[in-house]
């Protein structure tokens, strides 16, 4: 879905404010890598009913998170094509849809609210069609980047073991 996250990222907070929720700033992606339970937002993209369901638990504190989409994360992209071994083809291609996503640098890219019940998280999360546009890419480009195939080691040394 194409939203304006920057637009709803206001509401979200004005909505937050007027219904008494503490309002816990996290880092995006603060999240990863723990147990979740994240609202189906594809069919159910109303972020009230999110926050209705937090306030019948009980929940006072909401986790918030946002992230703006940066020049430097095309850039980062850009540079890992250099480790690629791509055709002259494949590059223009890689190239030209990165150049695209660029009219999107300084927009909202994710809004992630959450709150805590019986010990488990509970997490709404949009990102808009663009943005899921950018991570595929970044995923072809980094299934295209070859392993670094040398040791977790220092060089010159060794152990005695």
């Amino acid at each position: 879905m194409d939203l304006n996250l920057d637009t709803l990222k206001r509401e979200i907070l004005e909505y937050l404010d007027s219904a008494g929720f503490a309002v816990f700033h996290n880092r995006p992606g603060g999240l990863e890598g723990l147990g979740l339970v994240l609202w189906d937002t594809e069919k159910h993209p109303d972020f009230q009913a999110f926050l209705d369901v937090a306030q019948k638990c009980g929940a006072k504190l909401i986790l918030f998170a946002s992230a703006e989409f940066e020049s430097s994360d095309i850039e980062e992209l850009e540079a890992q094509l250099d480790d690629c071994d791509l055709s002259r083809e494949e590059r223009r291609e890689y190239e030209s849809r990165l150049h695209e996503l660029r009219v999107f640098t300084g927009l909202t890219c994710s809004l992630e609210l959450a709150f805590d019940h019986d010990s488990r998280l509970y997490v709404y999360e949009l990102q808009p069609d663009w943005y899921d546009e950018f991570g595929g890419i970044e995923d072809e480009i980094m299934s295209r980047t070859p392993e670094d195939d040398e040791p977790d080691s220092l060089p010159g040394y060794f152990s005695k073991n």
